[in-house]
């Protein structure tokens, strides 16, 4: 009892001092196996399907949170639970440096991370005065006619809309700090009248106001989504769209960062194909929590481990570079530096480098950005519904997204990673990238070529055949000596395996143990993956 009045004692006298940010990590996921048993308890339909399509299990990352462990931090004194993570394991809390240091004695905390550095090692860190960093989202707009085919043909993203890809049946999610005029905007009304619009959430206000706050995502949404003949054309009008407000218009802070995973979490269990990222982090309005460029590194910081996992769960993230390239700071910013995220930089409608592009490379020397896209004079709709332009790799970033949406579109059996390679591989100056430009202005419909060309060789260059199917008790898996050994994996309806072996040619598999029902099979070499469809009787 007086180690616990004491302890109350501490916390009363913290109160009055500043008040600090930090990530609690939990040890485990005691309801793991009933999610993982249950798996549309966690994720939709459409999200399991993505994971089957591209040979994804599912894992202990997709289980939720325990929510009985945030409850019970949050009920100790002086701390505030602000966001959670199911990807990470941990939750955001805010509180006095002491009372956060005590939720280490709690036995399913693993570990304690201070948004403030200084507060991680040994020492006591020193006080830093609050100041106010502006939000600088480098939406210069100027109310006149503008012409947006150049932002697309110049990736000849056009030759893709000839061809009907205009990302039909993709889904993109929208993280920014607001979509004002958005459901009244007549560039935007097209996506009403066709549902494109599928919903969101504002997770800064915990509520479902995301037509108000800010408008940049409403510029940022225009570039792939706004309709307006003749004027704006945005480079996916046929995708559908999740609009999420993870972006504070009133304060910058980390906990930005958490809700940004947040929402890329709903969006995995929404089944989302695409996240635009159309803002980045490295200073704080505490400067204790600024970044420095050896954190842009893809492993540091909280909203790139949460981008870099979005990955691994088949989406495809693509970022903005950033606008520091003309700054004391140069570098891209984070989640700009996460791994397997397409980060995008900004040129002019010639095509060359815009001085204020965020530089590469990665702090781990990765190629960053990947590609640039028209970022100067880039054609918009503002939040009154006038067409006008802007400046920023805010939008270089959503014109490519919408074309990567367009592209996955015409190649429906690829995999993000394939997609990413692809586009990286299409790029200009893919042979000799630069810290500008990085690989430089993808083509699109080369990379839509080089796709089919690569299933047609798959599919013609060997003979792979699984039978019969249907099936009662046993499969055989035949294809020609020119194929490796490989992996087959098998998985039932909702994702999860349900069997995997190491196989050689013309092998013979039991499957007595399993149900009637529809199941799916992934067999992957190191040269060839084939994927399809098994029915047991």
């Amino acid at each position: 009892m007086r180690n616990q009045l004491v302890f109350f004692f501490l916390i009363l006298t913290s109160l009055g001092f500043s008040q600090e940010d930090a990530w609690v990590y939990f040890a485990s996921k005691p309801e793991a196996a009933y999610y993982l048993s249950n798996p549309l308890e966690m994720l939709s339909q459409r999200a399991l399907d993505r994971r089957v399509a591209q040979s994804i299990p599912l894992d202990n990352l997709d289980v939720p949170i325990h929510e009985p462990y945030v409850t019970q931090v949050a009920n100790n004194i002086g701390i505030s639970v602000l966001a959670k993570s199911k990807w990470l394991n941990a939750i955001h809390v805010r509180g006095s440096q002491q009372a956060i240091q005590y939720l280490d004695t709690i036995s399913f905390v693993t570990q304690i991370k201070f948004a403030n550095a200084a507060l991680n090692t040994n020492s006591s860190g020193r006080f830093q005065q609050m100041a106010s960093v502006a939000k600088n989202l480098d939406t210069e707009v100027t109310f006149q006619y503008g012409n947006s085919a150049n932002q697309v043909t110049m990736m000849n993203g056009y030759l893709l809309h000839q061809n009907d890809f205009t990302g039909a049946g993709k889904i993109i999610a929208v993280m920014d700090n607001g979509f004002l005029g958005v459901d009244t905007g007549l560039p935007f009304q097209r996506l009403f009248t066709n549902n494109l619009l599928l919903g969101g959430y504002n997770f800064v206000l915990r509520n479902d106001a995301i037509y108000s706050g800010g408008s940049h995502g409403t510029l940022v949404l225009s570039t792939m989504g706004g309709f307006q003949e003749n004027q704006l054309i945005g480079s996916a009008p046929d995708a559908q769209y999740y609009l999420f407000v993870t972006e504070s218009n009133t304060y910058e802070n980390p906990l930005e960062e958490s809700l940004w995973v947040e929402a890329a979490e709903l969006a995995d269990s929404l089944g989302v194909d695409i996240i635009n990222t159309s803002l980045g982090y490295s200073t704080f309005d505490n400067p204790a929590y600024n970044y420095s460029y050896v954190d842009m590194n893809g492993t540091t910081t909280f909203i790139s481990l949460g981008a870099a996992i979005a990955a691994s769960r088949g989406m495809i993230c693509v970022t903005s570079a950033g606008n520091s390239g003309n700054s004391s700071w140069q570098y891209i910013t984070t989640p700009a530096d996460a791994i397997n995220t397409l980060t995008v930089g900004a040129v002019n409608s010639e095509g060359n480098y815009a001085s204020f592009s965020s530089i590469g490379p990665s702090a781990d020397g990765r190629i960053k950005p990947d590609v640039v896209a028209q970022g100067v004079g880039a054609v918009v709709a503002t939040s009154t519904g006038a067409i006008g332009t802007a400046n920023g790799t805010s939008f270089s970033s959503p014109i490519t997204a919408g074309l990567v949406a367009c592209l996955w579109q015409s190649l429906p059996n690829a995999t993000n990673l394939e997609i990413l390679q692809l586009i990286q591989e299409s790029a200009s100056i893919f042979t000799a990238p630069t810290s500008q430009l990085g690989y430089g202005i993808p083509n699109f419909y080369t990379a839509y070529q080089n796709g089919l060309l690569l299933s047609t060789e798959a599919i013609s260059s060997n003979v792979f055949k699984v039978y019969p199917n249907p099936f009662e008790n046993e499969i055989t898996i035949a294809f020609s000596n020119d194929f490796d050994s490989g992996d087959f994996i098998l998985y039932n309806a909702t994702g999860q395996v349900v069997q995997q072996q190491f196989i050689q040619a013309n092998q013979t598999i039991s499957l007595t143990q399993l149900q009637s029902g529809l199941y799916f099979y992934s067999f992957q070499t190191a040269s060839i993956h084939k994927k399809g469809k098994l029915i047991k009787k």
